[in-house]
């Protein structure tokens, strides 16, 4: 008699969910405020105003911008708001920080905008291996999340997990 082989893993239901799988996969493009700034050290106000205007902003069309000074310079906070009044109607995204920084923030904004009724009552297994490196923050944000409606979260794989909550 053939004995039949079960996968105990797949027959449990459990959700793996790749954190991975949320991190954006578009360019970031930066915006530095530095090529704006008198010497690269001073902004001027109506100099600074007069470059925006003249600027072409249809360069950033759909994409995903970051800005940013990489000038050791003090940048009024007013400055970074005015230059989102020209990217934000032509942008997919924009923030002020770097590459890795808009990333970040990209990644917990598609984490915080997951429909929790898809995991409502289910047991779920947050990957934790992979090629990325994915901070701590995703992880807290992701337990934060689907606490409220999961009736367990795990980390790990699906074959070895730690326990992190368990509805009782």
């Amino acid at each position: 008699m053939e004995e039949i082989i079960r996968n105990k893993v797949a027959e449990s239901g459990i959700i793996t969910l790749n954190l991975e799988d949320f991190y954006p996969r578009e360019e970031v493009v930066i915006f530095d405020i530095k090529d704006y700034l008198f010497m690269e050290m001073i902004l001027k106000e109506k100099d600074f105003r007069e470059a925006l205007k003249q600027h072409d902003w249809q360069q950033y069309a759909g994409k995903t911008v970051g800005i940013t000074c990489t000038a050791d310079a003090i940048v009024p906070l007013w400055a970074y708001m005015l230059i989102v009044t020209y990217l934000q109607p032509v942008v997919r995204f924009v923030a002020a920080g770097n590459a890795e920084e808009l990333r970040k923030r990209i990644l917990l904004n598609n984490i915080n905008a997951i429909n929790t009724a898809d995991y409502q009552d289910k047991r779920v297994v947050i990957k934790g291996c992979g090629d990325m490196g994915i901070g701590e923050e995703a992880y807290a944000d992701i337990t934060r999340v689907l606490l409220p409606v999961v009736k367990s979260l795990m980390y790990g794989e699906p074959c070895s997990t730690v326990p992190v909550f368990k509805r009782r």
